[in-house]
């Protein structure tokens, strides 16, 4: 198993792709903490990340909380005995995608930047002191395809603030894998592209919407553009986020994983 006998902190445990990389890290034999800001579903997410032969632990974490972070970590550090992987699945969404820059305020520009910086920095740094301390580990952290859209692409889906959210968190990774690597620690980031699993929790129904060039929907227009003709699957997001994380990839560090299906490139 590629993170046998691992212990794991999962932030946003709640959400889609986080409960799939709960169940991805608990099949391949990591002791998983599973936190959220409600601890609704996460009791069942244990069960089933048990049932199928792992260990799960949850706890209600506030990702924005630094106080609520570090005391739910150093928790982690004397039951489990060390902290080996992070991960930051924590949603960046409650933004007003589709409305253009111009319409924007500042506040709701600002917001989903502030979410994703200070939710992803708190974690990340967080687990970075723990793990410099013991001299290894991994941070996960999760970006989108929203970063690296082109012309057309920003013009269509007018991501706000939530692709400078994306592009933010690439950064952040990229300046902490820097600075923590030589302690032993590794920090990688992924970047899907829209997942079409994960749209239902977050509220949105594609078939509702067409796309401008005609009465296609927007998830056809999306995998139009992409070079395998589709969008990512949660199970591949999740598997490779346990690639990332295992001892397999050891020399994989300051990188950004791009998981768009080709709609984007580095």
């Amino acid at each position: 198993m590629l993170l046998e006998n691992k212990t794991a902190v999962i932030y946003g445990a709640g959400g889609a792709v986080g409960r799939s990389v709960a169940r991805t890290f608990g099949r391949e034999g990591a002791r998983v903490f599973l936190t959220g800001r409600r601890l609704a579903g996460l009791e069942e997410l244990a069960k089933e990340v048990e049932s199928a032969g792992g260990r799960a632990d949850i706890a209600q974490v506030d990702a924005l909380d630094p106080e609520a972070v570090e005391r739910h970590a150093a928790e982690v550090v004397r039951t489990a005995g060390r902290l080996d992987v992070s991960v930051n699945a924590v949603s960046i969404r409650g933004d007003l995608q589709g409305t253009p820059l111009t319409g924007l305020s500042v506040d709701d520009f600002l917001t989903p930047i502030t979410t994703a910086a200070t939710a992803n920095f708190v974690t990340a740094t967080t687990a970075a002191r723990h793990m410099a301390e013991q001299g290894s580990g991994v941070i996960v952290t999760f970006s989108t395809a929203a970063s690296r859209l082109s012309a057309r692409d920003q013009g269509f889906h007018a991501t706000g603030g939530f692709g400078v959210a994306c592009g933010a968190v690439e950064l952040l990774s990229r300046h902490l894998a820097g600075e923590v690597g030589p302690r032993g620690v590794r920090v990688v980031c992924l970047r899907p592209d829209g997942i079409p699993e994960a749209w239902v929790s977050w509220g949105m129904i594609d078939d509702a919407e067409p796309d401008p060039e005609g009465s296609s929907t927007v998830k056809a227009y999306m995998e139009r553009g992409t070079a395998l003709r589709r969008l990512p699957k949660l199970a591949e997001v999740a598997e490779t986020a346990a690639f990332m994380a295992s001892d397999r990839a050891g020399a994989i560090t300051g990188s950004v994983i791009n998981l768009s299906c080709g709609s984007v490139r580095d």
